[in-house]
């Protein structure tokens, strides 16, 4: 979601600052913003819109000085103006802030009857208002930042300056993540590795509730409390070399184009090719004895754990239930005894999967996560991690995280299952070899450009669309149907095929395309069938199908994209990419901002 960058030291901080929140525009903004000590005094620059409005108001009007914070900002507290956006303060201390300060209606109200004197809607001004009041009264600023940080509920990633210290940063974090980059003879804060790979690859990692005093050469961290700790400083493998779209129009062009290379990198880490057995880290828990799996996740990975559960059942013949993780933690599920939690998520950051981790393990349920960022919030505090080796994805829509998500739930699905006896040695190397031949066979999926462009021409005129799909295939008409949702602005809606007799068979009309995601396998005859009911009444059939399924389809649908065949286990993770493609080229033909859609973060970091 927003992003946080601080620079203490000897350059002129303004561009450095720059530089770095470009490296976090994929999380998502709607403004941006600069402020630094010229002089000793607080001086600021912020613009509504995209970074490229701040680098004008800069070069109107350049910043000096060698130490300032800078912010990305999307909306929570009010409206994306210069205004509300981020830096905030007075003459006496400015402050960014990620997250929401859930007690800032009732601060207001006291800070106003103190006198205090506010020019936005944001609850990220009553923070800075706060820590001014205790100036005004004769406070050092490290005593008035810690007294206000007491005071805060929420969640929060902090970065402040104070005019007159020049040498001085504080961070703070609550449940919004951030971290303090060491250079040489000068210091950084960052929400993100990301940003400041470019300036360190030397970090500390706040806890939460932890906040830190920040000088030219070192960084003291301490509890809410006061209590002084330690924070281990790690040298990070995000690299600081720029994220670039090469020859391709868009990011998320780019990084559909990646599929092949990060599914076989997923699959490398986890298969031993000699003997075509599934590698698991070491696990703070016995496969064996699991009784119930719970999976949780937000968006499209989400969709990922659907397909998981399904893998889990079927394969490992183990218990599991799916969770959005906004509604898990206030569902309260009571847990079983040998439970496990498996988290799912891309930045590692999700404050909502962040939420059902401490829930999990507040019942002492051991928890895994399948992430793509190692140094992530979320992959520090888990019990076992399994990585996603999808590289930094920048398009907000994800693409390649999620086919990476879905080929670690694959491959834990075999491994549990050869664990627990559900197959045995001959049945778990058919089924990692059928996820070997994945690669190459998305591969052959993204040279079929003008298919999928002969079917968006069709969906781009659409209103609404209907995605259909039967067992783990149900989780790619989910995942098709937001990509539309999300970079298209179509309505669209995905079903589990047998379900759509049961009302969405109402809405079908000749103007409704209905994509189904129908390999053959098992499956495909009651969904041809369900396919057949639709077109009965008018509905435009798009199938996304194999060669054998393109037979019986033809008959009746408007339109056949004709996949490799594959393992109908498989079949998801291939068939995940033409419905991304698909939103891809309708979002093109549409002229919608693809890679940063509008009212969407990369990273959701507030509930």
């Amino acid at each position: 979601m927003c992003g946080i960058v601080g620079v203490l030291g000897g350059r002129p901080a303004a561009g450095l600052i720059l530089e770095a929140l470009r490296r976090l525009e994929y999380r998502g903004y709607d403004s941006a913003g600069i402020a630094t000590l010229v002089d000793g005094q607080i001086d600021r620059r912020r613009a509504p819109g995209k970074l490229n409005n701040l680098a004008d108001v800069l070069q109107a009007r350049p910043l000096s000085g060698t130490t300032g914070i800078g912010h990305t900002r999307w909306a929570t507290h009010g409206a994306p103006t210069e205004e509300n956006a981020h830096p905030h303060g007075t003459s006496r201390v400015s402050i960014v802030h990620n997250g929401i300060i859930e007690n800032h209606a009732k601060l207001r109200a006291e800070l106003e009857a103190a006198g205090q004197v506010f020019t936005s809607e944001t609850d990220t001004e009553t923070v800075a208002q706060l820590v001014d009041l205790y100036l005004s009264q004769g406070l050092p600023p490290i005593e008035a930042a810690a007294r206000a940080l007491r005071r805060l509920e929420g969640a929060y990633a902090l970065a402040m300056v104070f005019a007159g210290h020049p040498e001085l940063m504080i961070g703070a974090q609550l449940g919004a993540p951030l971290a303090v980059g060491f250079g040489d003879n000068e210091m950084f804060l960052g929400s993100d590795a990301l940003a400041l790979a470019p300036l360190t690859q030397r970090i500390a990692f706040l806890q939460d509730g932890d906040w830190a005093v920040v000088t030219r050469d070192t960084a003291r961290f301490f509890t809410m409390d006061g209590t002084e700790v330690q924070r281990e400083i790690r040298r990070t493998s995000v690299s600081g070399a720029a994220v670039g779209k090469g020859n391709y129009r868009h990011f998320m062009e780019k990084e559909l184009h990646e599929h092949p290379a990060v599914i076989g990198d997923t699959l490398r880490q986890m298969i031993n090719p000699a003997t075509r057995a599934v590698m698991l880290p070491a696990l703070p828990f016995d496969p064996k004895t699991l009784s119930r799996i719970s999976l949780s996740a937000c968006g499209g990975a989400y969709f990922a754990a659907l397909a998981g559960r399904q893998w889990l059942e079927e394969v490992a013949r183990i218990s599991a239930d799916v969770d959005v993780a906004s509604e898990f933690r206030y569902r309260e599920p009571p847990t079983v005894p040998d439970s496990l939690g498996i988290l799912v998520s891309q930045s590692g950051e999700t404050a909502d999967t962040m939420a059902a981790l401490r829930y999990m393990q507040a019942q002492n349920m051991p928890v895994l996560s399948v992430v793509n960022v190692p140094e992530s919030t979320m992959a520090r505090a888990s019990d076992a991690v399994m990585l996603t080796i999808a590289g930094p994805e920048i398009a907000v829509a994800s693409t390649k995280a999620f086919t990476a998500q879905l080929t670690v739930l694959a491959c834990l699905a075999i491994a549990f299952a050869r664990q627990r006896g559900a197959i045995n040695a001959t049945r778990e190397a058919a089924m990692t070899d059928a996820l070997l031949q994945i690669p190459a066979a998305a591969a052959t999926v993204l040279d079929q450009v003008a298919d999928i462009a002969r079917v968006a021409r069709r969906v781009a005129e659409a209103r609404d669309v209907l995605y259909l799909g039967r067992g783990a295939n149900y989780a790619i008409a989910l995942e098709g149907a937001l990509k539309l949702k999300e970079i298209c602005y179509i309505h669209a809606e995905g079903y589990a095929a047998g379900e759509m007799k049961h009302g969405p068979i109402a809405l079908i009309d000749k103007s409704v395309p209905v994509i189904a995601i129908a390999p053959s396998g098992p499956l495909f005859e009651k969904t041809a069938s369900n396919l057949q009911e639709a077109a009965a009444r008018g509905g435009q059939i798009i199938a996304l199908t194999d060669a054998a399924g393109a037979e019986k389809l033809r008959g009746f649908a408007a339109d056949v994209v004709v996949l490799p065949t594959v393992d109908p286990f498989v079949a998801p993770i291939l068939y995940a990419i033409p419905v991304q493609l698909l939103a891809y080229h309708v979002a093109v033909l549409k002229g919608t901002d693809v890679d940063q859609p509008r009212n969407l973060a990369k990273s959701v970091t507030v509930e």
